[in-house]
């Protein structure tokens, strides 16, 4: 009869102890803490539930699914194009870097060496990897370099350089003053640090990594842009 009582008891005792355990694991998860407080009063901004569509493409078969598309240019003012005659890349007669939002009709992807000496933004590896590609305004051909191939190695850059949907789409909540100010490629006051690079260009320098209160200065193909934001809104605009 001890025995039992005292299995009695033994149990008695676990089950309570057990039962206060379950009590503080309820009350927990009744009370996440104080970050997922702050988490869950953090509500993503329009911007951040745009869907901006990739494909990370690891081969060169993987990117010419882009053959016969169009897609916009995303890093504007950073990678350069040439002419594209004779079925080769004309190195010699670079004409300049690509705006940003500026649409790209596909024709066809190739690969070509690139000269040493060229300084386009891309490992050129043994052969580099272009987009053959038309403007809407004409018929000409242009070549853009989008990734490199050095032995078995590959890169591809296009998830990158490219929106694959009309940027017009993805971000249509943007008002229409901040579109007409992207599509001239200007910086007007209020516009955020994401709807500036939109218009001039992803090749910045900032006085900190706190975004959307610091200040950016913009290199816009030789043009400079100096811009400080408060809460994520141009606040000064300088320009030379």
């Amino acid at each position: 009869m001890k025995n039992w009582k005292f299995i009695l008891i033994s149990m008695l005792i676990t089950l309570s102890i057990c039962g206060l355990y379950l009590h503080s694991i309820w009350r927990q998860r009744q009370d996440p803490g104080e970050i997922a407080r702050v988490n869950a009063r953090r509500i993503l901004s329009k911007d951040e539930l745009a869907v901006v569509r990739a494909f990370f493409p690891m081969h060169f078969e993987d990117t010419l699914r882009l053959e016969g598309t169009s897609v916009w240019m995303q890093n504007g003012y950073a990678i350069p194009y040439y002419p594209y005659t004779g079925g080769r890349v004309q190195f010699a007669q670079r004409i300049g870097l690509i705006p940003a939002t500026e649409r790209l009709e596909i024709k066809k992807i190739i690969k070509q060496a690139t000269p040493a000496a060229e300084d386009d933004s891309i490992s050129h590896g043994s052969r580099q990897v272009f987009a053959v590609f038309a403007l809407p305004s004409g018929a000409a051909l242009y070549a853009i370099p989008i990734g490199a191939i050095d032995g078995t190695q590959e890169a591809y850059f296009t998830d990158m350089l490219f929106y694959y949907d009309d940027p017009h789409t993805i971000y249509d909540h943007w008002p229409k003053d901040v579109w007409a100010a992207i599509d001239a490629h200007q910086v007007k006051p209020g516009m955020s640090e994401l709807e500036t690079r939109m218009a001039i260009g992803h090749k910045t320098h900032s006085d900190s990594d706190e975004k959307g209160n610091r200040t950016v200065t913009y290199d816009q193909a030789g043009k400079h842009w100096t811009v400080t934001y408060v809460k994520n809104q141009a606040t000064e605009i300088k320009s030379e």
